[in-house]
């Protein structure tokens, strides 16, 4: 997977996220989901259409592109497998959720590899 900044990553997150939900995705969604400003969204957006990671169509809908999609999923299989397995170990949920969104970013695919598995065998 290729890496980009944890900002960027968690953006990419939020966009699938939002569209799963809501079916499409504007700015003003991520903006509010996040409770971030409306010009930092803006610049966020910018940098990931740069990077090849989203596209925006002429009425401001947002769409991950393959890259972009491949980067999300990745992250949020790491959020859901990471906040599962601490909910599991007794963490209040809502801790374990904030938790799992900063270790998700800091994990060596290795280590996440060898985690999941691990978790998986205990099930």
């Amino acid at each position: 997977m290729p890496r980009i900044q944890e900002s960027a990553e968690n953006y990419l997150e939020t966009i699938l996220l939002l569209k799963q939900r809501n079916g499409s995705v504007r700015s003003i969604d991520i903006a509010a989901e996040l409770e971030f400003s409306k010009p930092s969204v803006s610049v966020a957006m910018k940098n990931l259409r740069e990077q090849g990671c989203i596209t925006v169509d002429g009425t401001g809908q947002i769409a991950l592109t393959d890259k972009g999609l491949q980067i999300a999923e990745s992250v949020y299989e790491r959020h859901t497998l990471f906040t599962q397995w601490l909910v599991s170990l007794g963490v209040d949920p809502r801790i374990a959720a904030e938790d799992a969104c900063r270790i998700e970013h800091v994990i060596s695919e290795e280590t996440f590899q060898a985690i999941k598995k691990h978790v998986g065998n205990q099930k």
